[in-house]
């Protein structure tokens, strides 16, 4: 069962330069007439179908009029074909973004586009050669990768299809198909881990910086440190004298199948820094005779 459920719409957004757009940029969805749609190519929809269509002369919107809802997709610079078709320039690569998540990476390591500024400097390895344009980037492995470990559940074709969305749609001035499993495999032998690296390093950077303007030893209870204290069990070897030293949970009459070792873990609450542990028999047997520990701590800061 996946842990974090991922659909196309959280995690694949527009291209960046919506963010100039003003209007555009923040638009859920845009209404066309239908009657102010039309394509562009001489015949049809042109040679391979590859177009989009047009809206040509839109006037205003009236009540009663049918309308389509659109969603942007990406904006780019649009390349038009002699026979009229419509499609866009650039490389779908180039608009996939991991959503919130890729929001709040941006936000921990300062840096607007640090996944972006990260594959710049890429050194690609292996059977990855060249600087000629494929159907992924550096870029694209790189959020492929990290999206891959809130997936769980699904293989490499999933991963680059819920990544890509509906940017698979869109008339590229090149056609445009998801990347198979093998070349995912491929990019992410070549792409290595130091991109990956790099990336952790910068947001644990930033982590770091934000505890300490924050003053992260900061949860406290008057003068005293906020903890927290957590038992647990751990298996032991089943012998004769770990049988009688630490016992095990149960009945007399039905012990588990192995003696354990009860622990209490006293940890601070902002750090999770473990201050003390006390251990002791787990229950029946000869531990439970004995009785296991029992202890207050007060921490003064």
């Amino acid at each position: 069962m996946s842990f974090y459920p991922v659909m196309p719409p959280d995690v694949t957004l527009c291209c960046a330069e919506e963010a100039a757009l003003g209007l555009l940029g923040q638009a859920g969805v845009i209404a066309v007439r239908v009657a102010d749609l039309a394509s562009p190519a001489r015949r049809g929809r042109g040679r391979d179908g590859r177009t989009a269509l047009t809206a040509a002369g839109a006037g205003r919107v009236r009540a009663g009029d049918l309308v389509v809802w659109l969603k942007p997709v990406a904006v780019t610079p649009a390349v038009v074909r002699r026979d009229g078709r419509v499609q866009a320039a650039g490389h779908p690569a180039d608009h996939a973004r991991l959503g919130v998540a890729e929001e709040l990476l941006d936000e921990l390591a300062g840096t607007a586009g640090v996944i972006d500024e990260i594959a710049r400097s890429v050194m690609l390895e292996g059977r990855v050669k060249g600087t000629a344009r494929r159907a992924v980037s550096p870029a694209l492995a790189i959020r492929f990768t990290l999206l891959m470990t809130l997936m769980p559940d699904a293989d490499y074709a999933e991963v680059l299809a819920i990544l890509l969305g509906d940017l698979t749609l869109v008339p590229w001035q090149r056609p445009y198909r998801v990347p198979t499993a093998a070349a995912a495999c491929t990019w992410r032998e070549a792409l290595g881990p130091v991109p990956l690296e790099r990336l952790r390093d910068r947001v644990l950077a930033g982590i770091d910086g934000e505890h300490r303007g924050r003053d992260w030893r900061a949860v406290t209870v008057g003068e005293l440190e906020a903890c927290s204290i957590d038992g647990s069990l751990t298996r032991v070897p089943d012998t004769p004298a770990n049988r009688e030293a630490f016992g095990s949970p149960g009945g007399a009459d039905d012990p588990a199948p192995y003696p354990q070792v009860r622990e209490l873990r006293l940890s601070n609450a902002s750090t999770r820094a473990t201050f003390g542990v006390v251990t002791g028999p787990s229950g029946t047997g000869g531990g439970r005779d004995k009785g296991g520990p029992s202890r207050s701590c007060w921490i003064r800061r």
